[in-house]
């Protein structure tokens, strides 16, 4: 979809459901291709008929009423629960070999926050691809890839297999 067509779909669907949302009722959050540009569209559309209601969605920019950090929250949320799991069990981060299933939003900044603990990420795998490379993926340039092609599909830095296997793909040395 052109942004256009999205901003379009995304304000008929906020009026469609619009008797089953408020503040108090049900709170939309961001989830798969949302992002806080789509919250802010949602949000606007809402307050048009209610006023300026900016707790009727979470996940929306800052200038509008969100919250630092939101984007990378569940990320972070995911490298700390890891980073206490291989601490209590007595497993390395550093160095250690990892494989993520998702390069999403959360499954990047897993890569990002992991990366910068000294793991290596040896394969992600996304809706449409997967890639590997079992010297470690370099990270940012992955994440830069992601940004222009919108999938790990092609990435030149490291091999393609099916996103299927990635399940089995040994992460321990």
């Amino acid at each position: 979809m052109s942004e256009n067509e999205l901003q379009t779909l995304t304000r008929t669907f906020t009026r469609k459901i619009d008797m089953a949302l408020g503040p108090y009722r049900d709170i939309p959050a961001p989830d798969v291709n949302t992002n806080a540009k789509v919250m802010a569209w949602f949000m606007d559309e809402y307050s048009r008929k209610h006023g300026y209601t900016p707790a009727i969605v979470t996940g929306k920019p800052v200038s509008l009423g969100g919250s630092k950090g939101r984007e990378s929250a569940t990320g972070l949320g995911v490298f700390l629960t890891t980073r206490h799991a291989c601490r209590d069990n007595g497993v390395p981060l550093k160095d250690g070999r990892v494989v993520i299933q998702g390069f999403g939003n959360v499954g990047s900044w897993v890569a990002s926050y992991l990366h910068e603990g000294g793991a290596k990420v040896i394969a992600v795998a996304d809706a449409e691809g997967a890639v590997r490379n079992d010297k470690g993926l370099d990270i940012h340039a992955l994440l830069r890839w992601t940004r222009d092609k919108k999938s790990v599909n092609g990435f030149p830095g490291g091999d393609a297999f099916p996103k299927e296997k990635i399940f089995s793909i040994p992460a321990r040395s």
